[in-house]
């Protein structure tokens, strides 16, 4: 799985986790962890199911769990859930190592639902032929390249096919988007997720499956809500206006669209 971080990454990520213990510490009974706070129920986190794909999740990390993102899993997972009663196979356009989907096909028991899971990623960081100048002014590629270096970011495809070789109905596509999209040969889709920290990719992507998503299908942005991430959230609200739906901005940093029905 993961090969592990580099040991500045996990001082830097020490000193992350402890503001949230801190936000914890004051705020008891609270959520605090990867960029939200919230005061409401999160009893998700209790339920026997969600643990037991969370923690698959966390093993393509090598079982160490340096995201703590559980409401954003718990997001994925009921979208994924959902979309699993519909017809057509799911997609992920930006893997990485794989942790969420990874705790979507533990929690779905993945090969009973006779669907195909795409696996869609460069596995090497950002591709600098599908950077905006804005994000290259941003300072994207480097960062991009910094996360790969330092660990956070996966840096080989091999790693991700022994993580996934649990699963029979999966396929690693390795590429740069949108130079991969027609390799999923796949005319039905109900699960749409990307994850792609890059406008033109995320926008070529769904650009290229609407017209293939299943009436209800469900299409999860990673990245839509956070902070520095503007270019994508508006080149993705472009599209959707053209496609005459709406973004649902969620507090977790993601954002969620529902094909409609007709």
């Amino acid at each position: 799985m993961a090969p592990g971080l580099s040991t500045k990454t996990r001082i830097w990520l020490q000193f992350v986790r402890f503001e949230y213990w801190l936000a914890r510490t004051l705020l008891p009974r609270v959520y605090a962890n990867d960029a939200l706070i919230c005061f409401n129920s999160y009893a998700f986190v209790d339920d026997p199911a969600f643990k037991r794909a969370y923690k698959r999740g966390a093993r393509s990390l090598g079982n160490e769990d340096w995201y703590q993102w559980e409401w954003r899993v718990h997001v994925g997972l009921w979208a994924a859930s959902s979309a699993s009663k519909l017809e057509g196979d799911f997609v992920e356009c930006g893997v990485s190592y794989g942790f969420l989907s990874s705790a979507i096909m533990e929690y779905l028991d993945w090969d009973r639902l006779g669907k195909t899971f795409y696996l869609l990623d460069t596995f090497s960081g950002l591709d600098p032929r599908f950077v905006t100048a804005a994000e290259r002014e941003a300072g994207a590629l480097e960062v991009s390249k910094h996360h790969v270096d330092t660990g956070m970011y996966v840096s080989s495809v091999d790693s991700v096919r022994a993580n996934f070789a649990q699963w029979k109905n999966q396929r690693i596509i390795v590429g740069a988007v949108p130079e991969t999209l027609d390799e999923v040969d796949s005319d039905a889709v109900a699960y749409l997720h990307i994850d792609m920290n890059c406008a033109p990719p995320e926008v070529a992507a769904l650009h290229y499956f609407w017209p293939k998503l299943t009436p209800g299908a469900f299409v999860l942005l990673d990245d839509y809500a956070n902070r520095g991430r503007d270019e994508q959230r508006l080149a993705i609200d472009t599209v959707a206006s053209e496609l005459g739906v709406s973004v649902c901005m969620l507090p977790t940093g993601q954002g969620l669209i529902i094909k409609p029905a007709g």
